[in-house]
């Protein structure tokens, strides 16, 4: 997390132990009791969230980047048309068809609705969506939530940025 507390980034647990060691970071919360990196002299405890010691100035980002990982986690794993457990995503108005790789247009699926769907129209089918395909919004961390699925030791962090 940023001095401010807003969340930043997903690091590995070196990354994290070297941004510690250097004054840069503070561990806000362990990963777990008693765990800890030891060395001759020194422990640490194994960072879970961590918040950096200087107010670091983040770009602005128009938009969320468009990810297959972003479709899925944003429509939680289910599927548009059955609600079954989705492991692909479907262009809702095919790309063969002039549809845009975009979040309005890319919903997940699961392989059975994927593979009869194929490159036909929605009405084609006489099929409706579930849920309404959008960006999804920037609260709560936007970019860091759709990067990694989040932990439970993250969401009263995650909460503060909304």
């Amino acid at each position: 997390m940023n001095a401010s507390f807003e969340p930043l980034a997903v690091v590995t647990a070196k990354r994290a132990i070297v941004l510690m060691l250097a004054g840069k970071a503070e561990c806000v919360q362990a990963a777990l009791e008693g765990a800890a990196f030891h060395s001759e002299n020194l422990t640490l405890p194994w960072p879970s969230v961590m918040r950096l010691s200087r107010y670091v100035r983040v770009p602005y980002r128009r938009a969320v980047p468009m990810t297959r990982a972003g479709v899925l986690r944003r429509d939680l794993r289910r599927c548009a048309y059955c609600t079954r457990k989705a492991d692909t995503i479907d262009h809702v108005v095919p790309r063969s068809r002039g549809g845009g790789h975009t979040w309005e247009n890319c919903v997940a699926a699961c392989r059975a609705c994927n593979s009869k769907k194929a490159d036909r129209l929605l009405e084609e089918l006489g099929w409706t969506l579930k849920t309404n395909p959008r960006p999804p919004s920037r609260a709560a961390g936007g970019v860091l939530v759709l990067a990694v699925e989040p932990l439970p030791a993250w969401e009263p962090w995650l909460n503060v940025a909304a």
